[in-house]
C-alpha cells in the first residue's frame, strides 16, 4: 500500500485575503516556496490606495529574511503615502510558458506568483538605510557595492527605502501540459507548452566609460531566473 503524503507546510497560515480560492490546489503557504519566487525577481506591483483611488506602482524590489524592500525618491508621493502606514498589496509574478491546449478554453499560461498584505514600513537611520540599499545592490551585482562610489549624505536624504514583514502570503504556481477534456485528446492539433525564459546578455559600455576598463568579472554572476 502506497504511504500517502505528508501534507505541505503552511508556514504562512492563509488567511482570508490569502486564501486560493480559485484553483486552491495550486496554492502553496511555505515559505520555500514563496521566497524561491521572491528571489527569483526584480520588479514588483505594490498596490494601494490614495483618497479613495486605487493605483498599482512597479518598482524594483529585494528581500531580505522575512521582509522585501523598495525604495525611491523622498518625494515619491507613493513612498509619502506608504510611510503614512496605509495597507498595501505586494505582488510578483512570473512567466514560465504558453500552455497551449486543444481548444482555447484550457489554454493557459505556467506561471509563480507571490501575494502579500500588511502595512509598509520605512527604514530609519543612516546605518539601517545604508544596509538597506547595500543589499539591494548585492543582489543584483554581487561584488558591485565596495566598488562604486558610496552615497553621499544628500543621497541618503532624498531617498527612501520601505519594507514589508512577510506575514500575511501566498504563493499560486501553475506548471506542465495542458489538461484537456478527455475526448479532446483525440482531436487532431498540437498541444504542449512553449517555456518562457529570460536571458541576460553581456554587458554594454558606457559610451563615455574611460577607455581601458573592463567589464568587472561580477558581473557574470548576475542571475535573474
Amino acid at each position: 500500500m502506497r504511504e500517502a503524503k505528508p501534507p505541505p507546510p503552511q508556514d504562512f497560515p492563509p488567511t482570508p485575503r490569502t486564501r486560493v480560492k480559485r484553483l486552491g490546489y495550486r496554492a502553496c503557504y511555505d515559505r520555500e516556496t514563496v521566497y524561491g519566487i521572491l528571489d527569483a525577481g526584480l520588479v514588483c506591483h505594490v498596490g494601494y490606495v490614495i483618497d479613495g483611488q486605487p493605483y498599482v506602482t512597479p518598482t524594483a524590489y529585494w528581500r531580505d529574511g522575512d521582509r522585501v524592500y523598495w525604495h525611491g525618491s523622498s518625494a515619491s508621493r507613493m513612498l509619502r503615502r506608504l510611510k503614512e502606514g496605509v495597507p498595501v498589496c505586494f505582488t510578483v509574478a512570473h512567466l514560465d510558458g504558453l500552455v497551449l491546449a486543444r481548444s482555447g478554453f484550457h489554454s493557459s499560461i505556467n506561471y509563480r506568483s507571490v501575494m502579500a498584505f500588511g502595512t509598509a514600513e520605512p527604514v530609519t537611520g543612516e546605518v539601517a538605510k545604508l544596509a538597506a540599499l547595500e543589499a539591494f545592490s548585492e543582489r543584483i551585482t554581487p561584488g558591485r557595492w565596495a566598488e562604486q562610489r558610496a552615497p553621499t549624505k544628500q543621497e541618503l536624504k532624498a531617498t527612501l527605502v520601505m519594507s514589508l514583514e512577510l506575514e500575511e502570503v501566498a504563493a499560486k504556481v501553475r506548471d506542465g501540459p495542458p489538461a484537456d477534456d478527455e475526448e479532446d485528446y483525440a482531436l487532431d492539433v498540437w498541444a504542449g507548452v512553449v517555456p518562457v525564459r529570460r536571458v541576460i546578455d553581456p554587458p554594454e559600455d558606457d559610451p563615455r566609460l574611460i577607455p581601458g576598463i573592463a567589464a568587472p568579472d561580477y558581473l557574470g554572476a548576475v542571475k535573474i531566473d
